[in-house]
């Protein structure tokens, strides 16, 4: 679909302005060549009480799963609900307690973001759409999937929202992003209140292609991002941090830049670049064997190991009885069907919060900060 430029000739409409690769990147799955305008079925009003749940790229079906094995939802109520794509919306009487409401107990590990208070908007213009959204609230972030010239056209009429992807680290927004998407030319769904502070709930940085060992560093500095806007707290330089399973070195990577000295333990070398570093020091060893009376006190305790989420609930409950570990990030790795009890006494450890993160594959980031 060709397309002009500018749309408008303000300096603040060429700001706000979204490429076609920029809302497939909002569109979650959609790569921008492949956009095509979809048609879908739009009910006459949504009760008072429904919620939408809006699934991580690529992990619709695992929130579909979590929805029926951890919520008990039925087949029946799953296939009942409103899907627009990604974005599911229940009624309120078709979910359990602990989903309801305004603050509710719980949300799903695999949505990025819950719409809390979804409404259908009809408008006859551009202007209009945007003027109803402005209305609700301030910061908006699209999820589009059809009608996309018309969506980037409001999109553009709207206060300025940083939707690029971030250099990490970055200043948490203070405030929660509504979620909008357009059903068809005349129709939004809008939601003026949700879960996250970041746009459509992903949390995305500009990439270096060059100098880390792997791409798992993403995930730690999406992590940290989540410790920084949970907890108020990241590492900082000159803190003692613990990296367990370190090959190659990503998280240490991470946890360099941020000045820290890290233990970087594993079976096999770091890549070369950081076993130079004078902030690392490696040590050859199976991680999860070493005693935290061996090791002394750490400000931070990360781990990416590939192992049974038994034997990192274990390990996590040792360092925490030894008062020797201040904060910890855990990757918990899936290991076919997921064992929502088992996740259950993560959950129920204080001062943490399970997620899933936009860079996690089929896994879940347990944090503790104290």
């Amino acid at each position: 679909m060709a397309h002009r430029k500018d749309f408008h000739s303000s300096k603040f409409a060429k700001k706000n302005q979204i490429s076609f690769k920029k809302m497939a990147e909002f569109s979650h799955d959609k790569p921008a060549e492949k956009f095509q305008e979809r048609s879908f079925s739009i009910p006459d009003r949504l009760p008072v009480g429904s919620m939408g749940y809006l699934a991580f790229p690529n992990q619709t079906e695992f929130l579909l799963s979590e929805l029926e094995n951890r919520f008990n939802l039925t087949k029946e109520l799953l296939e009942k609900a409103h899907r627009y794509e990604n974005l599911f919306i229940f009624e309120n009487q078709d979910l359990p307690e602990v989903l309801r409401g305004p603050e509710p107990q719980a949300t799903p590990y695999w949505c990025s973001t819950v719409l809390l208070e979804p409404q259908l908007i009809r408008f006859t213009s551009i202007g209009e759409a945007a003027n109803a959204l402005k209305a609700i609230q301030r910061n908006w972030a699209p999820y589009f999937i059809t009608a996309f010239r018309r969506g980037q056209l409001i999109q553009e009429k709207l206060p300025y929202m940083n939707l690029k992807p971030r250099q990490f680290p970055f200043t948490v927004p203070a405030s929660t992003a509504g979620v909008y998407t357009l059903l068809d030319q005349n129709t939004l769904l809008a939601s003026g209140k949700t879960t996250s502070t970041f746009p459509a709930g992903l949390i995305q940085f500009v990439e270096d292609h060059e100098n880390p060992p792997s791409r798992a560093y993403l995930k730690l500095q999406e992590a940290l991002t989540q410790c920084q806007a949970t907890f108020g707290t990241m590492p900082q330089a000159g803190q003692r941090c613990f990296d367990a399973g370190a090959c190659p070195g990503g998280w240490t990577w991470v946890l360099v830049q941020q000045g820290c000295k890290v233990y970087a333990v594993d079976r096999s070398p770091l890549d070369q670049r950081l076993m130079d570093n004078q902030l690392v020091e490696f040590h050859k060893h199976d991680a999860f064997t070493l005693l935290p009376e061996e090791l002394g006190e750490f400000d931070w305790i990360c781990s990416d190991v590939i192992c049974y989420p038994e034997r990192l609930l274990e390990w996590i409950h040792r360092w925490l009885d030894s008062r020797l570990c201040k904060n910890m990030v855990c990757t918990i790795k899936m290991q076919g069907e997921i064992d929502w009890k088992l996740i259950q006494e993560f959950e129920a450890i204080p001062n943490s919060r399970i997620f899933h993160l936009h860079y996690n594959k089929h896994e879940l980031t347990w944090i503790h900060c104290h």
